[in-house]
């Protein structure tokens, strides 16, 4: 056989036993448990007990165009009298003592749209189980809403802090740099409207944040732990082979509120009409493979 012969076969030979080894290495990808977030104006309007709230009479409400939202914690629980903090924690936050009682690190928070995916874990780090419940606290929501200005009707975005307590150096708003460098606690807003911005407080406790459970597993006063319920419970088994999906749907019927001095169902800055909720008004959590 001539010299360059044994050549060509050799080097095919070597590349089939390089290929080959190759095809053994790879491993198919571990499957995962997928987190998404959605955002409906259409869900059902809660309150603070998981019942259905209407607007109460003075004040006036909105469905805001939610844009992306961060939350800090989120569990899942076996049953209605499971402890917060007892239940399968899939993810926590990062916190900060930079501005002094510890605090919602918001520079380092983790933030998704409509759709998105927030959180993305193998499902090998789930206990496997059934779960018919579970918990998010909330820390951030970003939105657009309408106001009326001088007789118009405009449109600015609304940045509200729903989380028990922000640490925040600066953020960005609609192109606008805000600065803050210190603890917020829930309830504080910032708006940006034509270039212009402003900011406040919510009153204390007035952040709506729906909990079926609130006599069998209550919140801490200040949280923003919104629980919602599995409708025929989510099952880990511990044997699946396919990534998994929950896509956590939240109410944003009208949730954002304000208390009216013009009767005209239209915020109005201007006119005095102050904020008194911004807290997300339910949630419902959906399985899909």
């Amino acid at each position: 056989m001539k010299p360059i012969v044994v050549t060509v076969l050799v080097s095919l030979l070597l590349f089939c036993s390089c290929s080959e080894d190759n095809d053994d290495t790879i491993q198919p990808s571990e499957p995962n448990l997928i987190i998404k977030l959605k955002f409906d104006p259409m869900q059902e309007r809660l309150n603070n007990q998981g019942q259905p709230s209407t607007v109460p009479d003075g004040n006036a409400a909105q469905s805001p165009i939610m844009s992306r939202m961060s939350a800090n914690y989120i569990e899942l629980a076996p049953e209605a009298f499971t402890a917060l903090g007892t239940g399968e924690i899939l993810f926590e936050g990062p916190e900060t003592n930079i501005g002094g009682a510890t605090a919602i690190d918001f520079q380092n928070a983790v933030f998704a749209g409509n759709n998105e995916t927030f959180l993305s874990i193998p499902l090998s780090d789930v206990t496997p189980g059934t779960y018919n419940w579970v918990r998010v606290s909330l820390a951030y929501q970003e939105g657009d809403i309408d106001l009326l200005v001088d007789g118009n009707d405009i449109n600015g975005t609304l940045a509200s802090f729903v989380g028990y307590n922000s640490f925040i150096s600066s953020f960005d708003l609609n192109g606008s740099s805000i600065d803050v460098n210190d603890n917020r606690l829930q309830g504080f807003w910032a708006f940006e409207a034509l270039g212009f911005t402003s900011q406040g407080q919510a009153p204390e406790g007035a952040t709506t944040v729906p909990n079926p459970l609130f006599a069998s597993s209550p919140i801490p006063q200040g949280s923003c732990v919104v629980t919602g319920q599995f409708e025929n419970g989510f099952t880990i088994t511990g044997n699946e082979t396919q990534s998994v999906e929950v896509t956590l749907s939240f109410s944003t019927n009208n949730s954002f509120e304000w208390i009216e001095v013009n009767a005209d169902g239209k915020y109005e800055p201007a006119a005095g009409e102050q904020v008194v909720d911004m807290g997300l008004r339910g949630l419902i959590p959906l399985v899909s493979n």
